[in-house]
């Protein structure tokens, strides 16, 4: 969904107390360049990063446009009347350039080590609906002494102000349920990471985002949704990582599809900083064209069918001799009709879906060279057992045991939004397509047994009672099996979310 928010664009820069003038002249060059905002981490038990509202004050001073922003401020060591009113004097001396992001506090051990609450997650939580509410009535230019009787926060008559220069927005950092929830009702913005929140798990958040303001009689729309991002403009293969263009196509999507619109790069490389800039113009034509109905100049032509999305079709070679799915007993929907068009907004809910697949396309391959690896001697049982009983990584060659882990957790968290979230609305939303969808989630539950099958083979090849070549057969058995799914999936679905408007 496109909340329609203007498109802003910033950094995510690191206050490393080693060379404040470096981390200035940063924020100054994201100015330079024409980008919109400038965030600070703020972590005040931490010694080797710069106090957070000394260096955006300072930041302010020294640039004329941009606006500074927390990413975000630790509440238990801010309280929220001195924090209200830091931001709102903050935000009088530079004519309205501050935003407040604020989060719960998640490293609660280190707060209480510096004399701070010792709170439990949920006690930090409470303390932040209470805060929130404390921050707002400071502002507030009129209703004489604050009484806000709290269980974290008592506030007995404080005075009023001083009011800011402009409404300052407040962005929560939140991931959890409950946090989502206080964003809606409470929020003016979300503010997640990439890092900590994928695009593909974004769809299911803004969900519980949504209801909460709607509960609260609350228009969605009215919360803006943020993302920190990290990437890389070389590579390929995943989310942001390539050149310019492929940033554009995706953080478009993300727009369109997902109604992110504010896009922080967590970045200290002058470069990427330059180079990110462009991707911003870049992002801005994508979109205005695209809420235009405008189609650009370098859109796909439409197919013969009046389709330019081109579902992946299966492949013609299998690798394994089980047959886990009956493809003949497969459901369609509607034919697709010709005559139709379609503009570049609804075309890319088809093909964000695509994208997804070719990611767990991209990582099925990555597994089977993995299996060979081990097989060829490359890679030993016993470091793939030293690794899996840690849990560690590194960065471009896993281990086989984790890699399998975490692509499990990738594939059946993907199927798990798509059960709760996508496939009820398409039912509702053309019930011709209820009997592919009721299949496609069958699927699913059949697929997610064959994702136990590689687990447990890798676990008897770790132990000694397996074999390389029981786990190369479970692996076959889930190229099959996932890819013939799939390709089913757009062969079925890319039209309708093009159509319907659900994605």
């Amino acid at each position: 969904m496109d909340y329609g928010h203007d498109l802003q664009f910033g950094t995510f820069l690191t206050p490393a107390i080693e060379d404040p003038a470096h981390v200035i002249a940063l924020a100054q060059l994201t100015e330079q360049v024409g980008l919109d905002l400038v965030t600070f981490q703020d972590h005040p038990y931490q010694p080797r990063l710069m106090d957070a509202w000394t260096l955006l004050s300072v930041v302010a001073a020294q640039t004329q446009r941009i606006k500074v922003a927390t990413n975000v401020a630790n509440l238990p060591l801010r309280h929220p009347v001195v924090l209200a009113r830091s931001v709102a004097t903050l935000d009088q001396i530079t004519g309205g350039r501050v935003e407040l992001g604020l989060g719960a506090g998640g490293f609660l051990e280190a707060v209480a080590a510096n004399g701070g609450p010792r709170l439990t997650t949920g006690q930090s939580i409470s303390a932040l609906e209470e805060a929130i509410a404390i921050i707002r009535e400071v502002w507030a230019p009129t209703g004489g002494g604050i009484k806000l009787p709290g269980q974290h926060y008592a506030v007995a008559g404080a005075k009023r102000g001083p009011q800011p220069a402009h409404d300052v927005q407040i962005w929560l950092g939140a991931y959890k349920p409950r946090m989502l929830g206080v964003t809606g009702r409470l929020a003016d913005g979300w503010l997640p990471s990439s890092g900590y929140a994928g695009p593909d798990l974004l769809t299911a958040m803004n969900k519980l985002i949504d209801e909460a303001a709607v509960d609260a009689g609350r228009d969605p729309a009215s919360v803006r949704r943020l993302y920190n991002l990290s990437g890389h403009f070389s590579g390929s293969g995943g989310f942001l990582q390539g050149p310019e263009e492929v940033w554009i196509d995706q953080l478009t999507e993300l727009t369109l599809g997902e109604g992110m619109s504010t896009y922080i790069l967590a970045s200290d490389d002058p470069t990427d900083i330059r180079r990110f800039a462009e991707v911003a113009v870049g992002v801005r034509e994508a979109v205005e064209a695209a809420r235009n109905g405008v189609v650009p100049a370098v859109a796909a032509p439409q197919t013969a069918s009046g389709f330019a999305v081109v579902p992946t079709p299966p492949p013609v070679a299998r690798r394994s001799a089980v047959r886990v799915l009956d493809e003949s007993e497969r459901p369609t929907g509607p034919a697709l009709d010709p005559s139709r068009a379609y503009t570049p907004h609804q075309l890319s809910s088809g093909q964000h879906l695509i994208d997804v697949h070719d990611h767990l396309r991209a990582e099925l391959e990555q597994i089977h060279d993995l299996v060979e690896q081990v097989a060829a001697g490359s890679m030993g049982i016993g470091q793939a057992r030293s690794h899996i009983n840690t849990m560690t990584m590194r960065q471009n060659n896993w281990t086989l045991g984790t890699y399998c882990e975490s692509y499990c957790r990738l594939v059946t968290t993907h199927h798990s939004i798509e059960d709760a979230s996508l496939f009820p609305r398409l039912r509702r939303a053309d019930p011709a397509l209820v009997p592919v969808v009721d299949r496609l989630q069958a699927e699913h539950l059949i697929i997610h047994d064959v994702l136990e099958g590689v687990d447990k083979a890798l676990v008897a090849l770790v132990d000694g009672s397996g074999s390389i070549d029981g786990l190369r057969a479970a692996v076959d058995l889930l190229d099959d099996t996932l890819l013939s799914h799939l390709s089913y999936e757009e062969r079925e679905l890319v039209e309708p979310l093009a159509r319907l408007g659900v994605m």
